[in-house]
This record gives structure tokens, sequence and C-alpha cells, in this order.
């Protein structure tokens, strides 16, 4: 399989101006713009901070800084203890570990990022913005697995056109009559009201989508406090961002499959027509429902199938893993050098 680099990439998306490119965003994206607040390593020197007896105890006898790996560990431990009647105590301090993990990990996202959008500086947001017009302007979607702010606070500062995630207000106080505007009561910031145009997908969930059992609400800037700040307080309330953490992917679909905006991203990524271009998304053995999903969206009629695939990758490490993977993925898959996409503008 050829390594290509990024220019290839775009020469494909100008010689088929009449095909939706759309991106696939990893945790590679974020650790390209700062590997000392987003890479595994950073979030498990943070739990491990947190000296919590059963916490550094699973660290240390799970040798990995995957949290995706130590959690299906915990929730394989929880299956075995039920299937052979095991101490139903014991049962009880695995299940309590485990859940504190996924909430010491949301933590460590939050005490990690950035406070607020203008600590990215311009020149990399703006090269950032740049980078996925490209995608947009072909009429293709943007999907992300990432939790942080980069890609909302990139979208939302360069003022990227054409960018719908979905979210809207309802005037709660409609009476049918004319009304002036500071009669006027709206909602929270919710999701559907515009789903139907909606071109930004965060597959796994974000920092600043809550499910309120109700609705999916998002929060916002306002005046007052910046963005971290308010997801900060909601979270201190015990309320927790929308956040798949499930260990393998079967469990991660089956999360995806229980929220309905999680649903909505995932049977819109299904879909998906055209190509895919993929920046810093390992395709792991943690992804197949991924997989399963550019699958699903191969496997339509034609001509609104997806015809093929663009994976960056890092080192012939990972172009050799992806040679494998590939054998697994029912369109043209081809590889490129991720460095030369620069879209950090570093």
């Amino acid at each position: 399989m050829d390594l290509l680099n990024f220019n290839n990439v775009l020469n494909s998306i100008r010689n088929s101006p009449k095909r939706s490119f759309h991106l696939l965003l990893g945790n590679g994206f974020s650790i390209a713009y700062d590997p000392g607040i987003f890479s595994y390593n950073a979030l498990h020197d943070f739990v491990s901070k947190l000296k919590d007896k059963d916490l550094s105890k699973i660290l240390e006898v799970i040798e990995t800084r995957n949290f995706e790996v130590i959690m299906q560990f915990l929730d394989h431990f929880s299956a075995l203890f039920r299937a052979f009647d095991g101490d139903p105590k014991l049962k009880k301090r695995i299940d309590t570990a485990s859940k504190k993990l996924k909430t010491s990990l949301l933590d460590a996202v939050r005490a990690l990022h950035p406070e607020h959008v203008f600590k990215v500086p311009k020149k990399q947001s703006t090269a950032c913005a740049n980078f996925l017009s490209i995608f947009l302007n072909t009429g293709g979607n943007l999907f992300s697995t990432n939790y942080d702010l980069l890609l909302y606070w990139v979208l939302m500062r360069n003022k990227v056109l054409n960018h719908v995630d979905g979210c809207g207000r309802e005037l709660e106080n409609d009476t049918g009559e004319y009304m002036e505007s500071e009669e006027q009561e709206w909602s929270e910031l919710m999701w559907g009201k515009h789903h139907d145009e909606q071109n930004v997908f965060y597959l796994h969930g974000a920092l600043p989508f809550f499910d309120s059992g109700i609705a999916v609400i998002k929060e916002q800037y306002d005046n007052y406090n910046y963005l971290l700040s308010k997801i900060s307080a909601r979270m201190e309330k015990g309320e927790y961002p929308i956040f798949v953490t499930a260990g393998n992917g079967e469990q991660k679909l089956k999360h995806i499959k229980h929220n309905p905006y999680l649903t909505y991203c995932y049977d819109c990524f299904c879909k998906a027509k055209g190509s895919l271009v993929t920046f810093g998304f390992s395709f792991g053995p943690y992804d197949e429902h991924i997989i399963d999903a550019i699958n699903r969206a191969a496997k339509q009629k034609k001509p609104d199938r997806l015809w093929s695939i663009y994976i960056g990758v890092y080192s012939d490490e990972d172009k050799n893993h992806i040679e494998q993977v590939a054998e697994k993925i029912n369109c043209k898959v081809h590889v490129f050098d991720a460095k030369t996409a620069n879209i950090w503008g570093k």
C-alpha cells in the first residue's frame, strides 16, 4: 500500500468536485495540538495523583495507559464475579472503582483542558479552521470521537461557514401573537431543532452535551462565564456530559444506542457517502463499531455509498497496522502521512 501525502488527498478532492469528503477525527487530532494535555499519559498521570487506593491498585496491576483497556478489564472482572457467584462486596468494590475511573477521566479532561477558546493561539486556530473548511466545502460532515472542546472552539472562533451541530432554542412562552424581544422566554440550547441540517457529529459525546433525561442540552458561552466554567459547575453538581467510556466496540455501541443524540450521530455516520478522510484515529481493537459503520456506509446502494477512505498514519508501525485493518474494510483504502497535513499550522 503506497504512502500518500496530504497533497495527494487534496488532489483527489479537487478532481472529484461532485463527491462529498467527510472527516473523522480521533484523539490524535487533540494530541497534535498539545500532547502534554491530551495524551493517554497525561490523563493517566492525573488519575494517579488522586491517590485513590483502589484506582492506584488498578493502574498498578493493569500495565497500560489506555483507559479503554482498563475499563474493559473491570467490566470483565465484574461479569466473572457475577457468573461465579463471587463475593458481592468485592463485586461492588470493582463496580464502584469502574464508575470512579470514568468520573475521574472526565475530571481529568476538565482539569487539563485549556481554560478558554483564546488560549488556543490564533495562528493555530486559523490553520485548523482552514483544514476543516476543506471538508465542509465539499458538502461533507465532520465526525469526532473526542470529548474535548478543541473542535467546538475552532468552529466557533473562526466562524467556519455552514457548520451545524443540530442545536437550537425554543420560544417557551409563544402565544402565537407578536411579542417584544424582552418579553420572550427562550429554552436552553437543545439538540434536535436543526438535526436535519447537522454536519458536525460527536460520535462519543463531548464536554458541552448533557442528557437532562428529557432533552439533550448543550452548554455555551455567556457574557459572564467561560464555557468550561459552566461545564465544571454542572459537573460539581453531579451532572456529567454525554460521554462514551465503555471498553470494547460492542460496549461502546450499546452505550451509543441508549442515547438519542449518540444514536443519531452514529446512524448518520453509517449513511456517509462519497469518501472519508481520517486524522488521528487509530482503528484500534476497541473501534470495531467504527469499522462496522464504515462498512454499512460502503454497502449502501450506488451511487449513494461510501467509495473510499483515506487514513492518516504517523509511522511505519501505524501503516502496517492499517494495512491489516484494511482487510476488514469494504471500500478502497488509502494511507497518507498525517504529518504532512499540518492541521495546527506549527
